[in-house]
């Protein structure tokens, strides 16, 4: 496979993850702030940095290592930017009273999410540009993703048996902390 030919194939990639995960932003945030779900607001505030990365790594594609290795760096800024306006939320919700989440909402799109960021995860796995910094960034989004479907599913459950908000609390902190985790990843790759 010709280079050109290899970066169309990584566009296309890059595109349809980014059109599935700017979707599910979407209706992650709708659902979430119609539930009152912590869990699926950062989950979808996740889901939108993940969208700006893809975009982001879409202007590396072709690029020089360089390039790629700031795309990682923006990339990881800006999670790093999105988690910590999250976990303010977090902890203003946590000191006030708040009305329960709809927990059959957080499972359900959470499920679906799930599959979404399986599926996600599959493609990037099986792209031959895995190893450039902009692609590992990406796997690394897709892969705390899916965490954190599994994360908002248990808040969902945890919600219905012990009729309190806080697994939903715990779980938008927790969400938060591996965006963190993963935005200070990216940061070191945009250093390598």
């Amino acid at each position: 496979m010709d280079q050109s030919s290899g970066d169309m194939a990584q566009r296309n990639l890059l595109w349809t993850i980014l059109i599935i995960n700017f979707s599910f932003f979407l209706i992650e945030i709708i659902s979430g702030l119609i539930s009152v779900s912590m869990g699926l607001v950062a989950d979808s505030l996740d889901m939108l940095a993940d969208s700006m990365v893809y975009g982001l790594s879409l202007i590396a594609v072709g690029g020089t290592a360089l390039l790629k290795k700031r795309i990682a760096k923006i990339a990881g800024y800006l999670q790093l930017t999105l988690a910590c306006m999250g976990f303010l939320e977090v902890l203003r919700r946590f000191w006030s009273v708040e009305e329960l989440p709809n927990p059959k909402t957080m499972i359900i799109v959470s499920f679906f999410a799930l599959v979404a960021n399986i599926i996600c995860l599959y493609l990037l796995q099986k792209s031959k540009n895995k190893e450039e910094a902009h692609m590992k960034a990406s796997m690394i989004f897709t892969a705390n993703d899916v965490i954190i479907n599994f994360g908002v599913i248990a808040a969902g459950l945890l919600v219905i048996l012990l009729n309190t908000n806080k697994p939903d609390l715990i779980v938008g902190t927790i969400v938060f902390l591996l965006v963190i985790r993963g935005a200070i990843k990216m940061l070191k790759l945009g250093k390598t």
